[in-house]
């Protein structure tokens, strides 16, 4: 393993200790040294990689939400290349992003505590990282405009953040009150959202 290879895997390990604890107790009441024996390293090894707690957790934001960004464009992507409409694609970054939470539920706890406040040191990173997120979302809802599946008049910034939010919120809704639904259920009810079919008509 080379010196770039087992770094990253050090980085794995410390976003993993950081993001249990941090969702465990909060950011505040969490340590270094807790992060460190967390992940089987010495508390030398966490400045090593990052220059505080705080880096740390921002770089910790970045990395997640760059995963749930490329967990959505992979799923357009694929859609897009089996022919798939553009709608067709929506439905499956839904689905997507359902099990990126599924697999991911502490980062998602914590990413939706973050993104209401405002005084944090990471707030602009964390600005920037949804926007990259919800702009994939975008970009297949212009597509899907242009193309005359969906009505010309939506507002393509707010819809994308409630597409995001919705998938965000139900999921962690799915995780804390109704755990015996499988991502199947979750997904088919929030496809019909998508769908315009709660209406009946």
């Amino acid at each position: 393993m080379d010196t770039s290879t087992r770094r990253q895997a050090t980085r794995q390990k410390l976003y993993e200790a950081a993001v249990t604890l941090i969702a465990e107790k909060g950011f505040s009441a969490t340590t270094v040294e807790e992060i460190a024996e967390r992940a089987g390293v010495a508390k030398g090894t966490v400045y090593y990689n990052f220059a505080s707690k705080t880096v740390l957790f921002e770089e910790l934001l970045r990395h997640g939400v760059g995963l749930l960004t490329a967990s959505l464009q992979s799923a357009a992507d694929t859609t897009a290349g089996r022919g798939g409409s553009k709608v067709d694609a929506l439905d499956a970054m839904i689905r997507s992003g359902l099990g990126f939470i599924d697999a991911y539920p502490a980062f998602t706890q914590l990413y939706v505590a973050e993104v209401w406040r405002t005084n944090r040191a990471w707030q602009s990173t964390l600005l920037v990282v949804r926007q990259e997120a919800v702009a994939v979302v975008e970009t297949v809802l212009r597509e899907a405009v242009e193309g005359g599946e969906l009505n010309e008049e939506i507002d393509i910034p707010l819809t994308a953040a409630a597409l995001v939010g919705m998938v965000l919120v139900a999921a962690l809704d799915w995780q804390a009150f109704q755990s015996e639904r499988s991502i199947d259920e979750v997904h088919a009810a929030l496809s019909r959202l998508l769908h315009g079919r709660v209406s009946g008509r």
